[in-house]
């Protein structure tokens, strides 16, 4: 074998063991903080588990960039139990998926020091109590996702810091209150679902300044008032959900003005006005639905 080809194993060689060693140097808070997820949560039950014995880098669902744990994804792995506290010392996470398990127990306040973070995914579990104000730490986060818990209390006005959220997804959870006027501040939101839960008071109006909005979805809560004649003016809007509520007054006629609008849900509301008038002026193969209590009627315009 030629001196040339010796040094180019040995050198290949030294890659290698230089990758296994790689992402074996996570912190010891970052790594504490996977095993006690891994304790609280019934880590030997998992469908894709981990060996605590091995380096950080192989353990199934975690991303490590720079001995740092960047991402961290155990969707549909059978997690049974609570985030533990020290979930707030992974700092350097830009991606924490927890969707589709069994986690109980209360949202921990640490989940503010992940500031980091783009991505929180923590829907489709058994979550309960409030949705932290500390959520509002997250400056860099783009999508929320908490539906499909039995989360309670008010959203918390914090959430309006969420400067770059992108998608905020609440829906079929125990949330009351008012909607936060500070929702309006959340100008790169594309997509706001809270339905299903038992929002009460107006829809603010603040929400005409969410101009890049393309889903509006609040049907099936207890939102009362008129609809702000301002969603009119949200010309990016596709769909507007506002169905199952305890909405009264008129109809406001500027909201035929939108003509992205491929879904329009009104029913079950005591709204009144000129319907036929009205669908008369939205967009074609629009889907539009209304239920005026007055005549217990129903109408669908267009086609699916």
């Amino acid at each position: 074998m030629t001196t040339t080809m010796k040094s180019l194993k040995i050198t290949l060689l030294f890659c290698f063991v230089s990758v296994l060693a790689f992402g074996n140097n996570v912190s010891i808070k970052e790594k504490e903080a996977l095993v006690a997820l891994y304790n609280s949560t019934n880590g030997p039950q998992w469908i894709n588990s981990w060996n605590l014995e091995s380096p950080v880098n192989t353990w199934s669902g975690v991303t490590v960039s720079g001995d740092k744990v960047i991402g961290l994804d155990l969707s549909f792995n059978n997690l049974n139990g609570q985030l533990p506290d020290n979930i707030g010392d992974l700092v350097h996470l830009n991606e924490l998926v927890l969707f589709r398990n069994s986690l109980t127990g209360y949202i921990p306040n640490s989940i503010g020091s992940l500031n980091q973070l783009q991505t929180l995914n923590l829907a489709f579990n058994k979550l309960e109590g409030n949705i932290p104000a500390t959520i509002g730490n997250l400056k860099s986060l783009k999508s929320l996702q908490l539906f499909m818990n039995n989360l309670e209390g008010n959203i918390p006005p914090t959430i309006g810091e969420l400067s770059n959220l992108e998608i905020l997804e609440l829906f079929s959870n125990n949330l009351f209150g008012s909607i936060p006027i500070e929702i309006g501040q959340l100008n790169q939101l594309k997509e706001l679902y809270l339905s299903s839960n038992f929002l009460s008071g107006k829809i603010p109006s603040s929400i005409k300044d969410l101009t890049d909005l393309k889903i509006l979805s609040l049907f099936d809560n207890k939102l009362i008032g008129v609809i702000p004649s301002g969603i009119s003016s949200l010309s990016n809007l596709e769909e507007l959900l506002l169905s199952d509520n305890l909405l009264y007054g008129y109809l406001p006629m500027e909201l035929a003005s939108l003509t992205n609008l491929k879904v329009l849900m009104l029913n079950n509301n005591d709204l009144k006005g000129d319907f036929d008038a009205f669908a008369s002026e939205l967009p074609n193969n629009i889907k539009f639905e209304y239920k005026n209590l007055e005549y217990r009627q129903t109408t669908v315009v267009g086609t699916e």
